[in-house]
């Protein structure tokens, strides 16, 4: 079973991040104030200082744009439906005559 993630939202990534360059505090300190991993701390630190507010936004499952994300599935047209069905039911059978 997958590990379950811990989403933090864009308030309070920004309070790490004022803790870090407001407060003066280090990377270490932040996280044993807050209870998360330094490693976060180092990662909304950057991106905030990258893309402001928009990169302590939560990003999975947003994927946006052209050729972005999961391909969207179409119905099988009904004739390429019959012909896959009819194929499959052949191998079938020459299974079953060994």
């Amino acid at each position: 079973m997958g590990k379950i993630r811990k989403t933090y939202d864009a308030k309070f990534k920004k309070k790490a991040v004022d803790l870090y360059w407001k407060e003066g505090m280090g990377y270490k300190t932040v996280s044993k104030e807050l209870g998360i991993d330094e490693s976060m701390v180092r990662r909304w630190v950057k991106r905030y200082e990258q893309e402001g507010m928009k990169g302590l936004e939560e990003k999975r499952g947003k994927a946006k744009g052209p050729g972005k994300g999961r391909p969207r599935t179409r119905p099988e047209d009904p004739e390429t439906k019959i012909k896959r069905l009819e194929a499959e039911v052949k191998m079938l059978k020459k299974l079953l005559k060994r």
